[in-house]
């Protein structure tokens, strides 16, 4: 797919929505459309966090493997959502697995390119930082809410 129409993909996705035509040009560098078939994975625990996800359509699980009960899902990400933040910070390894419940299409991040980019371009790398923020401090609340759940169900 041509810069452009990858351009016009992230202007339309609630992360990258209020960027500039600059910016989203930047980004478009970076960026390919991806498929992941049902039951397949975009990643595992452990594995070099590469690349990073914008998720078009399709929904993905968040798995955790959990002692004592095998692997569980923390949260499931639809279209819109975003997932794979850990290309942000060192060591980057994925923390989590990222498993396809139905056929789903996405656009992927090459993390070098895009830490490049905003290596050399502050005000990109701040713009993008902005954006990426609330994903993860909403990411943390669900969780949080989510442990609250799993503690009052227990007592």
């Amino acid at each position: 797919m041509a810069i452009e129409g990858l351009q016009r993909i992230l202007a339309a996705h609630p992360l990258f929505s209020n960027l500039s035509p600059a910016f989203l040009d930047m980004l478009a560098g970076c960026a390919k459309n991806t498929r992941f078939a049902a039951d397949s994975y975009l990643f595992h625990e452990g594995d070099d966090a590469d690349q990073f996800y914008l998720v078009r359509d399709g929904h993905v699980a968040l798995e955790i493997s959990a002692p004592g009960h095998g692997r569980m899902v923390f949260q499931t990400v639809g279209g819109g959502g975003v997932i794979g933040l850990s290309w942000l910070v060192p060591p980057y390894r994925w923390r989590f697995d990222a498993h396809a419940k139905e056929d789903t299409r996405a656009i992927a991040f090459d993390a070098t390119c895009l830490r490049g980019k905003c290596d050399t371009d502050p005000a990109l790398g701040y713009a993008v930082m902005k954006q990426i923020l609330p994903a993860l401090v909403d990411r943390l609340h669900d969780t949080r809410v989510q442990m609250l759940d799993l503690y009052d169900a227990r007592t």
